[in-house]
């Protein structure tokens, strides 16, 4: 057992995800209501590290989720294809006027001063109609399955997606399977399913059954319910706030091992210094600090998230996995869209203080 983990050796499937597949509508540095046209990425947490895990670090993954039958659900199901990701689909057939949806995100990524500016439509959303019983768990998890992954903002889309997560975790845990969680607080999203009071009773419920939490410390105090920081940062990339929530973590979920959070602070949209921390079982791995010029920020929280855990799926000493997610993460700032475009000699190379020169 390492990092307090019992991560198997083998499986069908190194990682599997469950989450809301959406589609982002990116018009570049031209605000919206300005933009003649835009270009479309594939997203959603939860697909975002299978998709990574699978393209850059050549894992074998999956996504459990919604797809509607019509163009848009083909789209994004020829994108899910592209990366090398396989799909457990819930199908639902579209009317033809109001859905169900594949969900629409909006953001497009400002540049200097200004701000990237992110909004949604998420009416009808196929993903939010998921309910218990709708996957066959014991049949995807017979083949062996070594990690599986969900996210808050999942957890916050409907009255039911919850109790997907909480069904899937435990069939999970049951086929030996680790599992983590990103937090991933979206007060918007949890008003309008209840507010605050729901979203810790709610979340409380899936933590029960997570090894590897993935969330900074505001997500942690939202989400979780837990006190807040007794020691002040001395910078946005400092990760004494984040440390010093720990001990309330365990303290409520004494089951989790790992906690990991990306520490950014931002300069300007296109300047930002970037770096990460992970608890590993007692103990704390800090990731060094880099100045990154970002094409597109979106995704790299993701980006580590994925990095990281390919870290602990391949073994690798806990500072290195570390090394490794803050490495990818800092790539994925460098291309457009939500998912890599990286390759795992690259992420290896900056993880080990590469250098923005010409590769000849």
């Amino acid at each position: 057992m390492k990092y307090g983990l019992n991560i198997r050796e083998s499986g069908a499937l190194d990682f599997l995800s469950l989450g809301a597949l959406v589609h982002r509508l990116d018009p570049g540095i031209i605000p919206f209501r300005k933009a003649s046209h835009c270009d479309i990425h594939v997203s959603g947490g939860e697909f975002n590290c299978a998709a990574n895990l699978a393209d850059c670090f050549g894992l074998n993954t999956g996504i459990a989720t919604a797809m509607v039958d019509y163009p848009i659900g083909h789209l994004i199901a020829e994108r899910v294809k592209a990366m090398g990701v396989k799909p457990f689909y819930k199908h639902f057939k579209h009317d033809g006027v109001h859905g169900p949806n594949m969900a629409t995100v909006y953001s497009d990524r400002g540049h200097g001063v200004r701000a990237p500016v992110v909004f949604y439509n998420r009416c009808n959303e196929a993903a939010g109609m998921l309910k218990p019983g709708d996957f066959d768990w014991k049949s995807i998890f017979a083949s062996g399955v070594r990690w599986f992954h969900s996210g808050g903002i999942f957890a916050a889309l409907s009255p039911t997606t919850a109790d997907v997560i909480i069904e899937a975790m435990q069939a999970a845990k049951a086929a030996g399977a680790v599992t983590s969680f990103d937090l991933n607080y979206r007060a918007k999203l949890w008003d309008i399913v209840g507010g605050h009071k729901r979203a810790v009773e709610v979340l409380d419920r899936i933590v029960k059954n997570v090894d590897v939490l993935v969330g900074n410390e505001e997500d942690l105090q939202l989400g979780l319910g837990i006190p807040g920081p007794t020691v002040e940062a001395k910078s946005k990339v400092d990760s004494a706030a984040f440390e010093s929530m720990m001990d309330n973590v365990i303290k409520k979920h004494p089951h989790v091992k790992v906690v990991a959070t990306t520490l950014r602070h931002v300069h300007s949209t296109n300047r930002h210094t970037w770096s990460a921390v992970a608890w590993i079982d007692g103990k704390v791995y800090n990731a060094p600090t880099a100045e990154l010029d970002v094409i597109d920020r979106i995704g790299g929280g993701d980006g580590y998230a994925g990095g990281f855990f390919y870290g602990l799926l391949n073994g690798e000493e806990p500072e290195e996995a570390v090394k490794l997610g803050w490495a990818h993460g800092a790539l994925l700032t460098t291309f457009p869209g939500d998912t890599t475009m990286a390759t795992v000699d690259q992420v290896r190379a900056f993880a080990k203080g590469g250098s923005a020169r010409v590769q000849r």
